[in-house]
């Protein structure tokens, strides 16, 4: 059975509309049923409107508690019988009871090789800190910043002349390659959490 997931974004959408390339491509065995977002005015909404799926704007501010930002997507989530959820460029920190509704079952993209660049501006970090490598992960989600158990890595240089937005870019390239492929897994159910770790269960490797 294909699995149904809920995209969530805060920007571009780069990231989703490489995993809904590949569903739609026949890569993965799965669906996006709802595109959820903190902001109403970004491109990821368009996108979700231009693919004819339900998209959903539930800003926090509109709340005076996480408990109840954190329902209104659960509600969402339920009325949509959602297996998954992936973080795409969602800039929020989800509230411990909605990662506890799906524990194991939210993926992030996050750019930098965790447990490395923590949080926001990870690029930037990378190149005050002057590493050689830097790249991007693909996580589950725990209820700690970018702390959850590891499904995928790339490796991306870093170069004397970078900058933030030519590693970003690069960075990128390697998030488009790997995130759907971590969301085939998922679906195929292959994906097994095993103390920390991530064990790959019916495949041999990332591709």
């Amino acid at each position: 059975m294909r699995k149904r997931l809920a995209l969530f974004g805060s920007g571009r959408g780069s990231n989703g509309e490489a995993i809904y390339k590949a569903i739609k491509g026949g890569h993965i065995e799965g669906e996006i049923v709802l595109i959820m977002s903190d902001r109403p005015n970004v491109d990821i909404v368009d996108k979700g409107r231009a693919w004819q799926i339900p998209v959903y704007v539930i800003e926090p501010t509109m709340y005076a508690q996480k408990e109840d930002w954190s329902q209104a997507m659960l509600d969402v989530l339920v009325t949509y019988t959602v297996d998954g959820v992936l973080l795409a460029g969602y800039m929020r920190i989800l509230p411990p009871t909605f990662v506890q509704a799906y524990r194991e079952n939210i993926l992030n993209i996050h750019p930098s090789l965790l447990p490395a660049f923590t949080g926001l501006e990870a690029q930037k970090q990378a190149l005050v800190k002057g590493v050689k490598y830097t790249g991007c992960t693909i996580h589950f989600v725990d209820e700690g910043m970018d702390t959850g158990p590891i499904i995928a890595q790339a490796v991306v240089p870093v170069y004397e002349d970078d900058t933030v937005d030519t590693l970003s870019t690069r960075i990128l390239h390697e998030e488009h390659r790997i995130y759907p492929e971590a969301v085939r897994l998922f679906c195929k159910d292959a994906l097994e959490i095993v103390e920390s770790r991530v064990v790959i269960k019916k495949e041999a490797t990332i591709r």
